[in-house]
């Protein structure tokens, strides 16, 4: 699906830059042809100008004049051999006479636009002028005709893209859930059955060193089986300590580790308060606490510090082992994504759905160096503080 969505991506990329090339070279095209009309119609001025100054003939002067008056949106400056302002033609009349710089500035525009026209009157000696001119309103659009199409363009293809991408993680959203859901049913009826044989050892005896841990592992597969039941539809969040949280995922770990592993944790000595789903709050610990006992392998060290900032409740699980390149931290969140030889690749990938989606928080490598260890951080909104059983005092 993602390779279906990528190549649709770039068929739109595709269309859209063949798209806007197109209408640059055509809008360059008539540009240039308007351009050189324009051109031609100044220098059509110019010589109704010298036919105005040196013919008597009535047909002559009427075609001229014609000619004249044919020029309505083109600015035109005339000046003399020193580029001192004789004339103009079709400016702001009332910026003329409120601003003395206008005429000024507005030759200093027009010579960056086209080179001037020279007009010479035979006289002895000859008068030499030039004549600038700008572009019309017309060329003009046709000009800035390209950049409003490709905003456009642009502005559709971002949109297209969007819809894709959302239309692309909703499915993706109800694809996780539909699993979740599935798997936590099919888990159900195997352990009613096991919780039901597990009774009838208690009951039959002689099997008192077996049933414990026979109920340990139902109790495990109880737990993971309530974790994807609660990823398929929206969990319940409720005020929890996440200190106590901490103390128990700690021991947890502690348990599963080498007497190489050294474990810190740093906690306040007071319970801090807030809104999560304890079930699946305790499956991301376990996810982060297990990738950093994976990482170290077998000798290193695991920091664990809670502490508040404006944000929230923050927890940083810090490891000694062999880091994240920095062309995989991009993609350590990506379902599938994994360096272990096994592994599926999605326990990251649920942790920070499970933060970001259900408890509206974030999940993010803070820091990772090859050689040097990594550090995850969870920022959880909201925490209230718990002292002395005094109740809860905002922070």
């Amino acid at each position: 699906m993602l390779t279906r969505m990528f190549s649709w991506r770039i068929v739109l990329f595709a269309i859209a830059i063949a798209i806007v090339a197109g209408t640059v070279f055509y809008t360059r095209y008539l540009s240039t042809k308007i351009g050189n009309e324009e051109r031609q119609r100044v220098e059509e001025w110019v010589q109704a100008n010298r036919v105005l100054q040196v013919s008597q003939e009535p047909v002559s002067i009427s075609f001229a004049n014609m000619i004249l008056l044919d020029n309505e949106d083109m600015p035109i400056i005339a000046t003399d051999s020193a580029d001192r302002i004789i004339d103009y033609l079709n400016l702001d009349t009332i910026a003329i006479k409120n601003n003395r710089n206008y005429l000024p500035e507005k030759l200093a525009d027009l010579k960056t636009l086209h080179p001037p026209i020279l007009w010479e009157i035979s006289t002895d000696p000859p008068i030499k002028y030039k004549v600038y001119y700008g572009n019309t309103t017309l060329l003009n659009e046709v000009k800035y005709y390209p950049l409003v199409q490709l905003l456009v363009v642009a502005l559709f293809v971002i949109l297209i893209i969007a819809l894709i991408t959302t239309q692309s993680k909703s499915t993706q959203n109800l694809l996780w859930a539909g699993m979740a859901k599935e798997t936590a049913h099919q888990m159900g009826t195997p352990l009613t059955s096991l919780q039901g044989w597990v009774e009838m050892l208690k009951e039959s005896g002689g099997n008192e060193q077996v049933v414990p841990d026979m109920e340990k592992d139902l109790e495990r597969l109880k737990l993971v089986s309530d974790r994807f039941g609660k990823i398929g539809s929206q969990p319940q969040l409720v005020p929890t300590d996440v200190v106590q949280q901490l103390r128990i995922m700690e021991q947890y770990i502690r348990k599963r580790a080498s007497g190489k592993v050294s474990i810190n944790l740093q906690v306040p000595d007071y319970a801090i308060e807030t809104l999560i789903s304890p079930t699946l709050f305790d499956w991301v610990l376990e996810n982060l606490l297990k990738n950093a006992l994976d990482a170290i392998e077998g000798s290193g060290s695991i920091n664990i510090v809670l502490f508040q900032n404006p944000e929230g409740v923050v927890i940083d699980i810090s490891d000694t082992g062999k880091g994240i390149s920095a062309a995989n931290i991009s993609k350590v969140f990506k379902p599938g994504f994994t360096t272990k030889k096994r592994g599926w690749g999605l326990g990251l990938s649920l942790s920070k759905r499970i933060i970001e989606d259900y408890h509206k928080g974030q999940l993010f490598v803070k820091h990772s160096e090859p050689g040097k260890g990594t550090t995850f951080r969870i920022v959880v909104p909201g925490g209230v503080e718990v002292k002395d059983g005094q109740g809860m005092v905002s922070t």
